[in-house]
């Protein structure tokens, strides 16, 4: 007799809960059991496959390394069926909740949603964007894409594109920019919020930071849009900047006599739990292949 044969699913979803949540009374409330039951539950299933799957104290439970090993593979099978279920369910017309940083979804996620959405008709997508957090169980958000490196969580967290941070400008004052000493003369458009800043890319190009600059933007669409309407000179990621470099409506003038930056400006957050939305894993594969990362899913 296999092993799955000999272990039921009550006492498999017993150790998910225990091992997801490291309690057995908050894995006793979610399932609705007494933690005594669900103690007992994980006892039995340690001496079906005679191994033991927590070290237990006075205070707490922490996974064996046995018992972790196990925990990532049933969470999967349970994360599978809950999908596979949700397809065929009412759950498959929950929308699926995406939380955004503005200027990612300004100018590059809302070009390309049309592919998602004619790849996927039946997954209705709801966008929500602010400079916050996602608060995915308060406001029951099923992704978060957000900007800069996320604060410690639970949560499931990829790194996206490496960007390049490099002076833009509009064709018309490139001709008046051909060494980076000639940033000087010029009005330079900066992004508050940017991770890196005119200062930081001046430093890095051993020269002195000016002390003006003559535009400031609070996000990096409006700094971009005041580039190509001519402007200034804007510093600011090839990754957001992307549709109006391959239009020709911003330019690089500087991108072979300069040091440029290197960064991973977006991550992408989920939580990792049973009741995750069944189309999750499309969108997110769906996005890492829009940017070459497919490698990470």
């Amino acid at each position: 007799m296999s092993l799955l044969r000999k272990a039921p699913l009550n006492l498999l979803r017993a150790f998910e809960a225990a091992g997801r949540t490291g309690a057995f009374s908050l894995a006793a409330a979610e399932l609705e059991l007494s933690p005594s039951a669900i103690s007992h539950a994980i006892r039995k299933l340690e001496n079906l496959i005679e191994i033991r799957l927590f070290q237990r104290s006075t205070r707490e439970i922490k996974l064996t390394k046995e018992g972790e090993i196990l925990f990532e593979h049933i969470q999967r099978g349970f994360n599978e069926m809950q999908q596979g279920l949700s397809l065929i369910t009412a759950d498959e017309s929950r929308p699926l909740r995406l939380h955004t940083s503005p200027s990612f979804a300004h100018q590059w996620l809302l070009p390309r949603l049309g592919s998602f959405i004619r790849e996927n008709p039946n997954i209705d997508l709801r966008l929500s964007a602010s400079t916050d957090y996602a608060r995915f169980e308060q406001d029951d958000f099923d992704l978060d894409i957000i900007y800069g490196e996320p604060a410690p969580s639970p949560y499931e967290k990829i790194p996206l594109a490496v960007e390049e941070l490099t002076p833009l400008c509009s064709p018309l004052l490139a001709d008046r920019l051909q060494r980076p000493e000639d940033l000087y003369a010029m009005t330079l458009i900066q992004c508050d919020v940017q991770l890196y800043q005119w200062k930081g890319w001046f430093q890095a190009n051993d020269m002195k930071p000016p002390r003006h600059y003559g535009l400031r933007f609070d996000r990096s669409f409006m700094a971009i849009a005041a580039a190509v309407d001519g402007l200034g000179v804007v510093l600011e990621s090839n990754l957001l900047a992307e549709r109006e470099i391959a239009s020709g409506r911003l330019v690089c003038p500087l991108l072979k006599s300069t040091s440029e930056i290197h960064y991973i400006g977006h991550y992408l957050v989920f939580p990792r739990h049973q009741h995750m939305h069944f189309a999750l894993e499309v969108f997110k594969t769906w996005l890492l292949n829009e940017l070459n990362l497919a490698q990470l899913r």
